[in-house]
Formats: structure tokens, sequence, C-alpha cells
């Protein structure tokens, strides 16, 4: 079997018509869904939109709302083995204020993912979407899903009303060591729902400056996991920060590292630098990756944050800031390169195998291959 050769860690599959959720989804909730779907409210208005408008489907559909159109016109196109599926529109049902609604709805849309997308193909891999406001429902949830092989990581959103590493979502973390996934998380619902204001300082006043921002709340969730000792108590823990760009990780190391030698005794449980602690269990992705006018400072910063082994190549499809793997990384180095477009990603979904498409298997059987 021939190994991959690229590995796209956020591709945003979108549900194509509220309805569609229906046949997975309690009755006694049609009606709330119908009528508010996700129900989180809404965000900060972007001129551009948000999607590709050449991603739209060959009927004019919602972009990432058709299984095969996206392997068409993104998959096959830029040469890509696998995708991670992310989500869209529905990763903030966290932040509903109700968490019976948001527990049955991630439910019901992890087994439209199944029976939609991961049947659809074998490059699909999924998500399991959890509400991360009930955190003892959200580990059921992976338990019930993580039984499906083509399950491959924990989503939840970014925006939280607490930092990710106090012990109230604990559970999750225990879930998801236990079932041998990593926990990911995707921003663009700080400051909705239930949240709180998406800076210390209130809330942007655009979505250019909203968008601007958003790896702050990357930072807070990092240092949080790292200095309440997640990873000592999870030692087999992977965290994924998808789309929060990397330059912000190195200074939070430096800082982090030079407070703990005044300031160990505050997190005793710590036996490493907090640095050690992000290169083993947090891993990043590369869109929206930083574009210095000096690419070879890009490969400091990569350098920096041990790239070799903690980033991912992602293109966010069909997103409007999507990034083609063709173009996206050609300032960083060859042999860095290769491990971002793919090794990284194969280690830490165990994807060691390109995939066998249909057409290969008709081919098989007929004795052509």
């Amino acid at each position: 079997m021939a190994a991959p050769r690229i590995i796209d860690a956020d591709v945003h599959n979108a549900i194509a018509h509220s309805k569609d959720l229906l046949p997975y989804l309690p009755r006694v909730w049609h009606e709330y869904w119908m009528s508010a779907g996700p129900g989180y409210g809404g965000g900060w208005h972007s001129p551009i939109s948000v999607l590709r408008s050449d991603a739209k489907t060959d009927e004019g559909g919602t972009p990432g709302s058709d299984p095969q159109f996206m392997l068409k016109h993104h998959f096959h196109k830029y040469g890509i083995d696998y995708g991670v599926l992310t989500g869209s529109g529905i990763l903030g049902i966290s932040l509903n204020p109700n968490p019976d609604y948001a527990n049955v709805v991630a439910s019901a849309y992890n087994d439209w993912l199944v029976e939609t997308w991961l049947k659809a193909s074998p490059v699909y891999k999924g998500s399991i979407l959890v509400n991360h406001s009930d955190p003892q429902a959200a580990a059921k949830e992976i338990d019930r899903m993580a039984k499906h092989k083509d399950m491959v990581q924990v989503i939840m959103c970014s925006g939280s009303r607490m930092l990710y590493g106090q012990r109230f979502f604990h559970p999750i973390y225990e879930a998801a060591e236990r079932n041998g996934l990593p926990v990911a998380v995707h921003p663009g619902t700080e400051g909705r729902g239930i949240s709180g204001a998406p800076t210390p300082s209130g809330y942007p006043t655009s979505y250019f400056e909203w968008h601007n921002i958003l790896p702050i709340n990357y930072m807070a969730h990092v240092n949080s996991l790292v200095c309440e000792g997640v990873f000592e108590k999870f030692p087999k823990l992977k965290f994924v920060a998808i789309e929060g760009g990397i330059g912000w990780l190195p200074h939070l190391m430096w800082r982090m590292d030079k407070n703990y030698k005044g300031l160990r005794d505050l997190v005793p449980w710590l036996k490493r630098l907090p640095s050690e602690y992000i290169k083993e269990h947090i891993r990043l992705t590369t869109q929206p990756i930083e574009e210095p006018a000096n690419g070879e400072h890009l490969n400091q910063i990569l350098d920096m944050v041990d790239a070799g082994n903690t980033v991912m190549f992602s293109s966010d499809y069909p997103h409007w800031d999507f990034d083609n793997p063709k173009m996206a990384l050609q300032p960083i180095r060859k042999e860095l390169r290769s491990r971002i477009l793919v090794h990284n990603a194969m280690e830490l979904y165990g994807l060691h195998e390109a995939p066998v498409l249909a057409d290969q298997q008709t081919a098989s059987a007929a004795g052509e291959v």
C-alpha cells in the first residue's frame, strides 16, 4: 500500500438543508432545530463572506455541502489523500444556553456525519462533535462514536465560558485518552452565545478586528492546559489548535518557561518546563500560516515550535482564506514541508496508508492493477 501524499487537517463540511438533520434528531426537538438551528447567536459581518463563491455545488448549493463535489473540487484537484472534516455552522453548539438541546444536536450531527460523509468516500475522516458545556454527556458521546473507525478526533469550539485546562473539562479528556483520540478546537465562536467577550477588554468593532485577534484565545487555552496539569493527568492526550496560526506560540513558550523558573511553587504538579509539555502534546495547523516578507523568518518560527513534530497542513476549504497546498508552504524548506504536509497527521491520526478508492477497487477486481 502506498503512503498518503497530503493530509488536510481542516476541511469544512456543511449541512445542505436544516431538514437533513431531522432523521437523526428526537422529534421533540424538531421545531426548535428548524426555527433556531444551533442557536448561539450571530457574529461579525464579513463583507467578503466566509465561504468561497466558487465552491458552491453544481446545483448552486452551500459550499462544502456535497461530498462528491468536494472530492472533485478539492481532493482530486490538489492530490489530497485524506481530509479531516471539522464541520461548519454547528461547532458552537456548546454555546447554546440549553445543554440538553446542545447534547442531542451534537449526537444527531455525528450520526448524520457518518451516514452522509464517512460512507461517501474513504478520504473523509470525521471529528466527533461534543457539547463541552456538559462534559459528562460529552464523554458518553465520545465513547459512543469512537467505535466508528473513521472518527479520528474529538472537536469542540474554542469559544468557552471557562479555560480548557480547568478540571470541569477533564471528563472530556479522560474519554478522549481512553479511546486514543486527540481533542481539537476550532475558532470562530469567540464572543458568541454564552462564551462572553472575545477579548479581556470587551468586544471588537468589526470582523477584521475580531479576526485579527483570535489567537489570544488559543494562547489562553494552551496556557491553562499546561498550568492546570492536564498533560500530567492525561499523559497520552494530544490537543489540536486548528486555524489559530503559529507565530504566537514561541512567545507563549518563552514567557511560560521564564515565569516557571520563579513561580513553579504555584504549579507543583509540573515536572518539566511548560514548553516541553507544549511540544509533546499541542498540535497546530497551518492555515492561516504566517507569511513574513522574508521566508526564512517563517522557517525560524517553525523551528521554535518544533514544527517537524507539531504542525500539520490545513487548507480551511471552502473558507475565504483557503490555502492551496501547492503554494502555501513554498517558503518552508523541503524536508520540513514534507513533515507538515503529511507525516505529522499520519502519526497523529494513524493514517499510514493512502485510501483505496472505488475506481481502484473495481480495477483491482478486474485484474487491471
